[in-house]
């Protein structure tokens, strides 16, 4: 009995010690695991944050463009208008002043407007009307 009782004894110590390490090795591992999520929480975290930190970085230098080139535009656009007020003024000058240069244009556009019909405002600022001459069948006589 003494042999059957030592290998009884050695095989309960085997499955004893069996157990611990399988139940210590699924503790250990549960531990491993969560500490790997949480690393992995972080470094995703972190992760997050610098793509957002850059977004908002694009962001601020897309506006930062759009502005000037606003203001580019902008002071472009008042070169443009002080060259025309000079030229206007020079213009202005050189035919007698703004009335003349009136004259002017009013001339100009009359070259323009070929087969038009263009009402002149008379003394009155009424235009004349000249409503019949596109007529294409003569009026009646008067009776």
């Amino acid at each position: 009995m003494d042999s059957t009782s030592g290998t009884i004894l050695k095989l309960a110590a085997s499955i004893a010690i069996l157990l611990l390490v399988i139940v210590g090795g699924g503790l250990g591992s549960c531990a491993a695991y969560n500490s790997v999520r949480v690393w992995n929480a972080e470094t995703a975290g972190e992760a997050e944050l610098a793509q957002a930190t850059q977004n908002r970085k694009i962001k601020v230098l897309e506006a930062q463009a759009r502005m000037d080139s606003a203001s580019l535009e902008a002071n472009a656009e008042i070169a443009r208008a002080k060259g025309l007020a000079e030229a206007n003024r020079i213009v202005a000058n050189s035919l007698g002043g703004p009335e003349g240069y009136l004259r002017y244009l009013y001339i100009q556009n009359l070259e323009q407007s070929k087969g038009q019909i263009i009402y002149v405002p008379t003394e009155g600022g009424l235009p004349i009307l000249e409503a019949g001459r596109l007529r294409r069948e003569p009026l009646p006589a008067p009776d």
